[in-house]
């Protein structure tokens, strides 16, 4: 009988989020975090949003065209997450976490 394999790796493969953790720190100097989400408060309908911030918690001026590719990179490494909920996406260590929790945990 062949084994089958797992749709839930192990130990799963995070040199992709690394690679674009480097790729993001490239293309927009002085970022820390990157929060995600698609809800867009000035439209209708799901829309890639991010909002990017330095090592000091202060907001870094993109264009819109950086933030909707940043965002849209963002959502194709982690497909399965709840995107209607903001997450935060940390460049120095490349994890994913919800944003109400990394606020919790500061103590906001």
């Amino acid at each position: 009988m062949l084994a089958t394999p797992s749709v839930n790796l192990a130990c799963p493969d995070t040199r992709r989020q690394h690679r674009l953790a480097a790729q993001l720190a490239e293309m927009i100097p002085g970022a820390a975090t990157i929060r995600v989400s698609l809800t867009d408060p000035s439209r209708a309908w799901p829309h890639p949003r991010a909002a990017v911030r330095d090592e000091g918690g202060k907001a870094l001026e993109v264009s819109r065209t950086t933030a909707t590719v940043a965002a849209r990179w963002i959502l194709r490494v982690w497909p399965e997450v709840d995107w209607m909920r903001p997450h935060t996406f940390c460049l120095a260590d490349a994890t994913l976490a919800r944003s109400d929790l990394v606020a919790a945990e500061r103590g906001r």
